[in-house]
């Protein structure tokens, strides 16, 4: 079944509008979920707001965003105020900017959605800016409204349809750090090795190869209990043996042996 659109407005370049529809990318609906029970009685578990003081159950008309400035005292800010500071059309997505699409490392994407044209009339002019930004290799850079919060998007040209993605805001992205500094340049025999293995394995993309292991035991079980079968024990994989000098690990050695072994032919997993 087809994801049922979230959200409904226009596309806008300059002068050109169109009517459109967004609907998410990604889905985890076929993830397994489980509910909290109570294990004495069977039935489910509620969530429930109180009070941290006085232990009381809040209403959800009771409660209101807090923003904390120290000392157990809060700057309070109503619904009304967040909407007051939202952009004026909460339902069109005016592209102002084009920039290259590689310029956009991949840390700042959050989620994807799909944008589709919500009637016949807006099709040409929709696939007038895909197509273009395809042709040109530039993405959109606009702004939308998603569940009360303005975020960035980013439009790129996605088969027959628009891809938009959330982008992270400055602030959620850090610089790159790490606890010790990697050489500039590694020797160049030990590159050789490694480029050697890169393209023994190298393989074209595949959905099946981020699949959810997890998932399929997880359903296994479920199963098993549901006929309240003893489950069976998932055998540990043996670890590998590092190629060692004394205590250090040999990259040479341990390199030259697995393009050794990658020539015999892949392991069967």
């Amino acid at each position: 079944m087809a994801p049922r659109s979230f959200w409904k407005g226009y596309l806008k370049l300059s002068l050109v509008t169109c009517p459109v529809q967004m609907t998410p990318a990604t889905s985890e609906s076929e993830k397994v979920s489980f509910h909290s029970l109570n294990r004495a009685t069977g039935n489910r578990v509620r969530n429930r707001y109180v009070d941290s003081e006085t232990g009381k159950i809040v209403r959800d008309e009771d409660r209101v965003h807090g923003f904390p400035k120290g000392d157990g005292d809060y700057v309070v800010i109503e619904d009304e105020e967040l909407d007051s500071i939202a952009l004026e059309s909460t339902h069109t997505i005016d592209i102002d900017t084009f920039v290259p699409r590689d310029t956009i490392g991949w840390i700042w994407h959050d989620k994807p959605y799909f944008l589709a044209p919500d009637d016949k009339v807006g099709e040409e002019a929709f696939a007038v800016i895909r197509d273009a930004m395809r042709t040109t290799g530039m993405v959109g850079i606009s702004r939308v409204v998603l569940f009360r919060r303005e975020r960035a998007v980013m439009l790129e040209a996605c088969g027959k349809g628009i891809l938009a993605w959330t982008l992270r805001f400055g602030d959620e992205v850090r610089e790159a750090e790490v606890a010790r500094p990697a050489q500039d340049k590694p020797e160049a025999r030990l590159m050789r090795l490694v480029k050697t293995l890169i393209d023994e394995r190298t393989k074209d993309w595949d959905p099946s190869m981020v699949e959810d292991p997890v998932q399929g035991r997880l359903l296994e079980l479920i199963e098993t209990k549901r006929k309240k079968r003893k489950p069976a024990k998932a055998k540990a994989a043996p670890e590998p043996a590092p190629e060692t000098q004394g205590n250090v690990v040999s990259i040479m050695d341990a390199l030259r042996r697995s393009v050794e072994q990658e020539k015999k032919g892949p392991k069967k997993k």
